[in-house]
């Protein structure tokens, strides 16, 4: 009887063992990295951020602190 109990239980243990890492070492389980959706969300976000960033430099008071910090670079006494 008790060596019946002992046979289930690691029995139980092994299927256990199998489905839980089993199935990661052969690549099922949970989803890893990105869908087409959130390529795409991840995608125009890049996007809308370098549209704002493209404005910001070029606007005209970073245009010229960018030109005077470059003039003063060049103009600089070693």
């Amino acid at each position: 009887m008790k060596r019946k109990v002992m046979r289930r239980v690691a029995g139980a243990l092994r299927d256990v063992w199998r489905s839980r890492f089993g199935r990661s070492a052969l690549g099922g389980g949970r989803d890893r990295g990105m869908t087409t959706s959130e390529y795409a969300v991840g995608t125009i976000a890049a996007c809308a951020f370098a549209a704002v960033l493209y404005k910001v430099v070029t606007s005209g008071a970073v245009m010229s602190a960018l030109q005077s910090l470059i003039k003063e670079a060049l103009d600089a006494k070693f």
